[in-house]
């Protein structure tokens, strides 16, 4: 998933979790404006470490794995659990 897919996916997230924008970026320590660039696919980088405490927030985090590789069983029941079939 690249930075420009995960924005919208954070934001379905954001909007499950029952969070505002504003809440979401004061609870990981981001401005709302960068969170918005990035929901709204308008942000081309952010450092990791923003990232990662918003992922966290909603409960989320970072998963590497080979490009192009199969996807773990791991990997499927969570997307399975999000309905992300």
């Amino acid at each position: 998933m690249t930075l420009l897919e995960l924005g919208p996916f954070i934001r379905q997230e954001r909007k499950r979790a029952g969070l505002s924008m504003q809440a979401l970026a004061d609870m990981a320590g981001v401005d709302r404006t960068t969170l918005s660039k990035l929901e709204n696919q308008h942000l081309p980088e952010m450092g990791y470490a923003k990232l990662e405490r918003v992922l966290a927030v909603l409960g989320l985090e970072f998963s590497v794995r080979a490009m192009g590789g199969v996807p773990t069983l791991k990997d499927l029941q969570r997307d399975n659990e999000r309905g992300l079939e």
